[in-house]
């Protein structure tokens, strides 16, 4: 996701150990974030794959009929979940099912990502918000690695209305309808958007997307924003 943030908090991946004051301004220190870690689209491209680029979200799945909050009107939002863990995220529409690891921030104060050589693992910020809770929480994952696809390989495919559940630790599954998905260049990345505070369960779920280069990887980010519509 894109450069290194110049904030930092203490603690490492499995931040939901601290207060929830700490989780709920949490974001804030990742409001600058890298594209290069989360992506080995150099790799895949030398290892023959370049037939198979990952699909990118069109027009159609922008933002739209947004109200004074810039909140996009659709289903009405679920009440918040009390503080859980998320284990794992499943998104049919794309044949994701995936399990979640906590993720810190790295010496430099950017947010660390899931180990590159496990295609079929996503991560979730834990000093931020957890899934469900109100507030906005982030899980981000890589979009291919140097065997092929990974995890989010097909994000840019998945469209408004979509499902997206997350097992959490109590045992409850989270509920969240996508509305909308987006990619954005990694220069001039809208922070405030993507990780912006939310007065309702919002989620961003996050790979690497938009143009490629093979000197420098992956030119941005594909990003998905869902809020809570359910849960069971």
């Amino acid at each position: 996701m894109r450069a290194a943030s110049r904030s930092r908090v203490s603690g490492r991946s499995g931040g939901f150990r601290e207060s929830g004051r700490s989780r709920r301004f949490g974001n804030a220190v990742i409001a600058a974030v890298t594209v290069v870690a989360l992506c080995a689209g150099a790799l895949l491209l030398r290892s023959g794959a370049e037939t198979h680029p990952p699909p990118q979200p069109s027009a159609a799945q922008a933002r739209t009929g947004q109200d004074g909050t810039g909140r996009d009107r659709g289903l009405p939002a679920a009440p918040a979940l009390p503080p859980s863990p998320p284990d794992r995220i499943r998104i049919p529409a794309i044949r994701v099912n995936a399990p979640l690891t906590g993720l810190g921030l790295t010496p430099v104060g950017s947010l660390e990502v899931p180990p590159a050589d496990r295609e079929n693992l996503a991560g979730w910020y834990g000093a931020g918000t957890m899934p469900g809770e109100q507030g906005t929480a982030i899980v981000a994952g890589h979009v291919d690695n140097a065997d092929g696809p990974a995890v989010f390989h097909r994000l840019g495919a998945l469209k408004k209305g979509g499902t997206i559940e997350v097992d959490r630790r109590d045992g409850g599954v989270a509920v969240f309808t996508v509305d909308a998905v987006e990619v954005y260049a990694a220069k001039g990345f809208p922070d405030e958007k993507v990780y912006g505070a939310a007065g309702r369960p919002e989620l961003r779920v996050i790979t690497c997307g938009g143009g490629y280069s093979r000197a420098t990887g992956y030119q941005g980010n594909v990003v998905v924003f869902a809020h809570l519509t359910g849960s069971r």
